[in-house]
Order: C-alpha cells, then sequence, then structure tokens
C-alpha cells in the first residue's frame, strides 16, 4: 500500500461508502429534521478541517444550514466552550484520536445538543463520544498524506446534504462521481509529465472560490507536506485584496476553476494573470479556462459544481504526489509529520 495506490482506490472507496451508509445517513438525517438545528457546529483539524469548508458551502447552499468552524482551543486550553445552543455538533477526523476534536463532541453533548461524527475509525474515542458515527469505510490508510479520507469525508457530507434534502436528483449525480473519477484518474501520466516542469518551483499561491475553496486549501496542503513548496491558498476574491501584488513573471498560480456560479469571477483572474505573466496550472472542465494555463488539468463535463470538489482534487492529487517523486522526495514519509497528529 502507498500514497499512489491510495489515490488511485478512491473511486471504489467511494463507490463502498455510498453503498455501506446511505441508510445510516438517512436515519441521521431523519432526526437532525427531527430536532431541527439552528446550525452545525464543526470541528476538525489538517485536511478534515478543508472538508469542513465544504461542508460550509454545501450544507449552506442546499440545506439552508448555517456551519461555524469551531476553534477547538478554547475547548481544550482556555477551558470557555462557547453556547451551543440547539447546534449539530460535528467532529470530523480520519482517526478519531486528537484529543481537542472530542472534546468539541462532548461539550456539545454536555450541553445536550446532537452530535455526530463522521471518521475512518468508528470504534475510536471521537465516535464513542457521539450521538451519531457515519463509517468512512475507507479502509487502513498508510500514508502520512490523506487522500481517500478526505474525498470519503467530502462524499459524507454531501450524502447527509443530499438526504436532508430528500433529493433523487442529487442522489443520482452522486452515485455518479466514481465514474468521473476514475475518468480524471486516467490523466496520471499526463499529470506526471507535466510535473516535470516545476521541478525547481519553491512558492506558489492556489486559488479557489465557493464550493472549490476547500479544494484550493486541500491542494495547497498536499503540496506543502509531501513538496515542502510554500504554497498559500485563497479565494479568487481575498486574493485580489492585496496578495496579487506577489504575482510576477513566471510566478506559479495553481487555480481550479470548474463550471459554475463562480467560473465567470475566476476567469476573469485567471485573464489578469496571465497577463501578468503567471505560470498557470489550471483543474477546469472550460476550453477557455484551459486554454489560459501553460499546464492544463481537464476535468471531465457534466459534474455539477456542488460535487466538483470530489472530483477535482484528484488532479491536484496526483500533480502533489509526482512532484514529490520529481524533487527526490519521498512521498510515503514526508519529514516531521505523522500519520496521526494528536493536538490538544
Amino acid at each position: 500500500m502507498s500514497l499512489y495506490t491510495e489515490i488511485m482506490e478512491q473511486p471504489g472507496v467511494i463507490g463502498q461508502l455510498l453503498a455501506g451508509q446511505w441508510k445510516t445517513v438517512q436515519t441521521i438525517a431523519a432526526e437532525i429534521r427531527h430536532r431541527q438545528p439552528a446550525y452545525a457546529f464543526l470541528a476538525a483539524r489538517g485536511t478534515s478541517d478543508n472538508a469542513g469548508r465544504y461542508a460550509n458551502y454545501l450544507w449552506g447552499a442546499h440545506n439552508r444550514l448555517p456551519v461555524a468552524l469551531a476553534a477547538p482551543s478554547l475547548f481544550t486550553f482556555y477551558e470557555q466552550p462557547p453556547l451551543l445552543s440547539n447546534a449539530l455538533v460535528v467532529g470530523v477526523s480520519q482517526s478519531g484520536k486528537s484529543p481537542d476534536i472530542v472534546r468539541v463532541i462532548e461539550e456539545g453533548k454536555t450541553q445536550g445538543c446532537l452530535t455526530l461524527t463522521m471518521t475512518n475509525v468508528p470504534a475510536s474515542p471521537l465516535a464513542r463520544a457521539a450521538d451519531f458515527v457515519v463509517d468512512l469505510q475507507c479502509g487502513e490508510e498508510k500514508a502520512v498524506a490523506a487522500t481517500k479520507t478526505y474525498t470519503a469525508e467530502l462524499a459524507a457530507i454531501a450524502m447527509l446534504s443530499v438526504a436532508l434534502a430528500g433529493d433523487e436528483t442529487r442522489l443520482a449525480e452522486l452515485q455518479r462521481a466514481p465514474d468521473w473519477m476514475r475518468q480524471v484518474l486516467a490523466l496520471d501520466a499526463e499529470i506526471a509529465r507535466l510535473a516535470e516542469r516545476y521541478r525547481y518551483m519553491q512558492r506558489c499561491a492556489v486559488i479557489g472560490r465557493g464550493f472549490n475553496y476547500c479544494t484550493a486549501f486541500e491542494w495547497s496542503l498536499k503540496i506543502k507536506e509531501l513538496t515542502y513548496v510554500t504554497a498559500e491558498p485563497y479565494s479568487s476574491a481575498d486574493f485580489r485584496h492585496g496578495p496579487i501584488a506577489i504575482v510576477e513573471q513566471g510566478f506559479p498560480m495553481l487555480v481550479v476553476i470548474p463550471s459554475g456560479k463562480v467560473f465567470g469571477d475566476l476567469l476573469d483572474l485567471l485573464k489578469t494573470l496571465h497577463g501578468q505573466g503567471a505560470e498557470l496550472i489550471v483543474i477546469s472542465d472550460q476550453p477557455e479556462a484551459l486554454a489560459l494555463a501553460q499546464s492544463p488539468f481537464q476535468l471531465p463535463t457534466g459534474i455539477p459544481e456542488w460535487l466538483s470538489p470530489l472530483i477535482a482534487i484528484l488532479p491536484a492529487q496526483l500533480f502533489a504526489y509526482h512532484l514529490t517523486r520529481v524533487k527526490g522526495y519521498n512521498t510515503e514519509a514526508p519529514r516531521s509529520i505523522r500519520k496521526v497528529t494528536e493536538t490538544h
């Protein structure tokens, strides 16, 4: 088992999750509708925190459920947790072992809130602390850099959104995700070839917006933890508020720009960056965006915007993997980090 094989496993993992946890998710959705929480309060760290950014957009847009991302230090070091009246308290974690995330769930239960965990270890401390558990069913993830657990977290978040809405159309779209993922993974050889161009890259910025704000953060995280390149994530809006000043001739810009409501805004920025001489690495399904890139990664057509983060992260993962190899680093043992990080 290696990082590469875990990246390639993802279509099967998502198909298995959809088949194995749909009834559980429907039960959870029924209880949420019964309790009618005013908002979701979500705690996570690292890659799982990026999945939380997806929930922020998806549950807000499709379920009218506001999402607040927790500050776990309030529950541990400061011992002054906020009031969580009528909240759905959610913990998202690959391992389910981080004490600060467990503490948030425990406090939610103490305050009488409905609590939910999404984890790959259903016997973990986090799972034991919650009222409900969605088992990500990924099998053991041995690579330090999380890949299949991240897309499984996204899929679990999407499943809950669909179940809450009772939306059969979106369920059918979600069930197509494994096929779209396979199409993207078929680009592996081309992505490996393009990664050679960035052997000496030392810094870059990563742009996404809307549903794919999470993708920008997760892509930048994979680049940092595997290739040791300084990679800063931004929304296209925030990037215009000052950081765009860093762009100069040849500066690498990694942009996630699928079809959808934010496409026009991202395309305008892409054209500006192109005009400034930036080196553009672009993930998109639209020829107009791909044509501006030195390194285009093409997504399949027909993916709905709300579902695109599950698919768009795959070429980003492959790019980070191949760039790590090009730079001569170990894809299985990034320096200074371990598979399970237990923060307090």
